[in-house]
C-alpha cells in the first residue's frame, strides 16, 4: 500500500482534484496496518512529507494513539510532548520519535483495562480463571431460587417482589420471570427428587434404623407430627434424616398416633429395619407405642421380641426431676434474675458504673450485696440465706446440667454416652440422701421419688450400649450397679443375660463364619491325637494333647467373650466409638453388626423438637394458611439438602463460644 501511495503522488497531474481521494487513501492505510515501531516511523515520515506538499490547513493527527494522548504546550526545553489522558504519563510527541512508546503504554496502562468483566471471573466449576464469559442457564437459575426459598424460609411470593425482580433484571436483562406457582412447583419437584435419594440410602443401610417422634401445634393450633430417623451408614457415620413433618388431624389419641406412624413407615418401606422408637412421656405415647409394637411384632419385624422398641426421652425425664428440686428456690432465683435485669436494663451509666466498681473488688454475690448498700433503688437483692441455698443447689445440679448437654445433641451423641451420665445423676441423688446437709437431703428426697419412677423402667439396651464402648465394657456397668444396688444385685445378672441373648440373635442371623469351625478343627485334631495315643501307648502324646487343648481353648469363646476379655482402652484419649467398630468389623463381624444397631439409638427427642423451630418460621402468622404438603416439602427438603451444614455451623459456633469464653 505504501508503494501505491508513492506512485499516486508521482502520477497525479491534477493535485487539487485528487486531494480528497489522497486523504481517504491515507486514512485507509493508517487503519489497516498493525503498526510496529518501524511502521510508526514510516507513517510519521509519510505524513510529514504529505503536509510539506500542502500549504493549506493545520497538521492532522491520524494515529489512534491520539485518542489516548493529548499534545502538551511547549515547555522550557522547546520539545513537543504528549500526556496520557488517564494515567498522566508523558512521552516525546515529535514525528521523529514515532508513536511506538505511546502504543506500548496503552497496552499496560493501569487505568485503561478494556477486558470484559465476565472474562475476569473465576470459574465455579474448575476453581480457576475462566477466559470465557458466564452464560445464563434458566434451569440453574430456578434451582438457585428454589434453594434460597428453602434455606432461608422465604415465602413463595418472594420471586414476585419488585425489588428481587429488579435485581434479576439488572444482572441479566433476559432473565426468566418466575411466579409463586413456579417456585412452589420447583420446591415440590426437589422434594420428590431428594425423597428418592433418601429411599435409596435406606436400601444401602445394612443395619437397623431407630426413630424419634413428637407432636407440635402451629400458631393456628394445627397439629403436626415430626418423624426422624437415626442410623449409621456404610461408612460408620451417624446420620439423622427427617422423614416426615405431616399434618395430624384430631383426635391425637394413642391409637390414631400409632396408625399414622405405621402408615408413614410403610410409605418409606423401612418397617423391616426398625430397632427402637424414642418418645416423650405423654400418656398417649405409651398407648401408641404399645399398639405399634404389637402390630410390628405380629409380623416378626422387631429384634428381641420388641423388648427394646420403646425408649423414653431422657431430656424430658431430667427436666421433670430437676424442676422438683428448683421449686424450693424459686423465690431466690427470681431475685437473682431481677438483680441482673436491674443492672443490665439500666440506661443510666451511673448505676452500671456502681456495679462495676463493686465487681472490681468483690465476687458477684458480694457485688450485689455491696450494690444494695450503695444504691437505694436496688430492692431485689437476695438474702444471705438465699444465696447459700442457691450456691448449694447450683453445685448439686451441675451433674444434671452436664448430662442434659450430652443428651441434647442431634447427631454427635451415640447411645454409649447415656449410661455413664445417668449413673452419675443417680449416684449424686443417692449421696445427697445419705449426706448430712438437711437442705440438700430435702431437695434430693423430692427429686428421688420421680427419678426412681423412671429408673425402674430404665431400658437395659442403653446399658448394653455402654458395654459396647471399649473404654467401659462390663466392668463399668457392674461398678455402677454395685454402688446403686449393692453386691450381687439382680440387675447385673439381668443386663448380662440380655446382652448374651441379643448377641445370640445376631449370631444366628449372621452369614459370617463363626468360631464353630475353629472348634471343630480343634476337636478333629484332638481326636486324631487320641487315636495316635491308642496306637503308640505313649504318655508323650497325652501330654501333647493337653498342650493342644490349651492352645485351642480360646476358639470355643464367642466374639462377645473375646471382646470383653480384652483390656479396656483409656478414657483420657480422644476416642470415637464408631471409628473403633469400623476398624474391628472384620474381627468381630457379628458383634459389630449388633453395635451398628445399638449405638444409633437416640436417647432423646431433641432431633424432632429442633425441627419445630423451623416449622415456626415456615408457618408464621403471615403464612399460617400454607398447605400441609407444602410445609412438609420445605422442611424436609431443607433438612435433606442443608442439614449437615446446619450441624457444622452449630459445631463451629460451640467451638467459637469456647474460645471466646476463655478470652472473656
Amino acid at each position: 500500500m505504501r508503494r501505491r501511495f508513492l506512485n499516486f503522488l508521482c502520477d497525479s497531474s491534477n493535485y487539487k482534484i485528487k486531494i480528497q481521494a489522497l486523504v481517504a487513501l491515507v486514512k485507509e492505510y493508517v487503519e489497516s496496518v498493525a503498526l510496529s515501531d518501524d511502521d510508526d516511523n514510516i507513517i510519521a515520515e509519510d505524513v510529514r512529507q504529505l503536509n510539506s506538499t500542502t500549504t493549506k490547513g493545520k497538521k492532522t493527527l491520524k494515529s489512534k494513539v491520539w485518542n489516548f494522548f493529548d499534545i502538551l504546550p511547549l515547555g522550557v526545553d522547546q520539545k513537543l510532548k504528549s500526556q496520557c489522558k488517564k494515567y498522566g504519563a508523558q512521552y516525546m510527541a515529535s514525528s521523529k520519535y514515532g508513536t511506538g512508546n505511546m502504543r506500548r503504554h496503552i497496552k499496560v496502562c493501569k487505568r485503561n483495562d478494556t477486558r470484559d468483566i465476565g472474562q475476569m471471573m473465576i470459574s465455579r466449576d474448575t476453581n480457576c480463571l475462566s477466559l470465557g464469559s458466564i452464560q445464563y442457564d434458566s434451569n440453574k437459575f430456578r434451582e438457585l431460587v428454589m434453594a434460597c426459598i428453602v434455606m432461608h424460609d422465604l415465602p413463595f411470593q418472594f420471586v414476585e417482589w419488585a425489588g428481587i425482580r429488579a435485581i434479576h433484571q439488572y444482572l441479566y436483562s433476559d432473565v426468566d420471570t418466575l411466579t409463586r406457582n413456579t417456585a412452589k412447583a420447583d420446591v415440590l419437584k426437589a422434594y420428590q427428587r431428594e425423597k428418592l435419594k433418601i429411599k435409596a440410602m435406606f436400601e444401602e443401610v445394612s443395619g437397623r434404623v431407630s426413630l424419634t417422634s413428637d407432636m407440635w401445634s402451629s400458631c393456628i393450633s394445627d397439629g403436626y407430627m415430626c418423624l426422624t430417623a437415626h442410623f449409621i451408614d456404610k461408612e460408620w457415620r451417624l446420620q439423622k434424616r427427617i422423614l416426615n413433618f405431616c399434618f395430624m388431624p384430631p383426635p391425637h389419641t394413642g391409637v390414631a398416633l400409632s396408625e399414622k406412624i405405621f402408615d408413614l413407615l410403610f410409605g418409606w418401606k423401612i418397617e423391616r429395619k426398625l430397632f427402637s422408637l424414642t418418645l416423650d412421656n405423654a400418656s398417649s405415647n405409651d398407648v401408641s407405642v404399645e399398639a405399634l409394637g404389637s402390630q410390628l411384632q405380629l409380623k416378626g419385624l422387631l429384634p428381641y421380641n420388641g423388648e427394646f422398641f420403646h425408649l423414653r426421652c431422657c431430656c424430658h425425664i431430667l427436666n421433670l426431676v430437676v424442676q422438683d428440686g428448683l421449686k424450693h428456690i424459686d423465690r431466690a432465683i427470681e431475685k437473682i434474675r431481677e438483680s441482673v435485669k436491674y443492672v443490665k436494663g439500666s440506661r443510666s451509666q451511673v448505676r452500671k458504673q456502681k456495679f462495676l466498681d463493686c465487681v472490681n473488688a468483690l465476687l458477684y454475690r458480694r457485688a450485689f450485696e455491696h450494690l444494695a448498700l450503695s444504691d437505694s433503688n436496688y430492692k431485689s437483692c437476695p438474702s444471705a440465706e438465699e444465696w447459700d441455698k442457691v450456691e448449694k443447689v447450683w453445685r448439686f445440679l451441675q451433674v444434671f446440667y452436664d448430662a442434659t448437654l450430652v443428651f441434647s445433641g442431634t447427631k454427635y451423641p451415640t447411645a454409649n454416652f447415656f449410661f455413664p451420665s445417668i449413673s452419675q445423676c443417680y449416684l449424686t441423688l443417692k449421696m445427697a440422701l445419705e449426706g448430712t446437709d438437711e437442705y440438700l437431703r430435702f431437695i434430693a428426697s423430692m427429686m428421688w421419688v420421680k427419678f426412681q419412677k423412671y429408673w425402674a423402667n430404665f431400658s437395659v439396651i442403653l446399658a448394653i450400649a455402654c458395654i459396647l464402648d471399649p473404654r467401659y465394657k462390663m466392668t463399668f456397668v457392674e461398678l455402677c450397679y454395685k454402688k446403686a444396688h449393692g453386691e450381687d444385685s439382680l440387675e447385673i445378672l439381668l443386663v448380662r443375660n440380655k446382652l448374651y441373648s441379643l448377641f445370640d440373635e445376631y449370631k444366628s442371623k449372621s452369614s459370617h463364619p463363626t468360631t464353630t469351625s475353629i472348634s471343630s478343627r480343634a476337636n478333629e485334631a484332638t481326636s486324631h491325637l487320641e487315636s495316635m495315643e491308642v496306637e503308640s501307648k505313649l504318655d508323650l502324646f497325652k501330654e501333647f494333647d493337653d498342650i493342644t487343648s490349651e492352645e485351642f481353648s480360646y476358639a470355643h469363646k464367642s466374639q462377645l467373650e473375646l471382646y470383653l476379655d480384652e483390656p479396656k482402652m483409656s478414657r483420657n484419649v480422644n476416642f470415637d466409638v464408631l471409628t473403633f467398630w469400623k476398624s474391628h468389623q472384620y474381627r468381630y463381624p457379628e458383634l459389630a453388626a449388633m453395635a451398628h444397631d445399638v449405638l444409633s439409638i437416640p436417647v432423646s427427642t431433641v432431633a424432632s423438637e429442633a425441627t419445630f423451630s423451623v416449622g415456626g418460621r415456615v408457618l408464621d402468622q403471615y403464612r399460617s394458611s400454607l398447605k400441609p404438603e407444602n410445609v412438609e416439602a420445605i422442611i424436609c427438603t431443607r433438612d435433606w439438602l442443608y442439614g449437615n451444614k446446619d450441624d457444622n455451623e452449630y459445631e463451629n459456633t460451640r467451638e467459637l463460644m469456647k474460645i471466646t469464653q476463655d478470652i472473656m
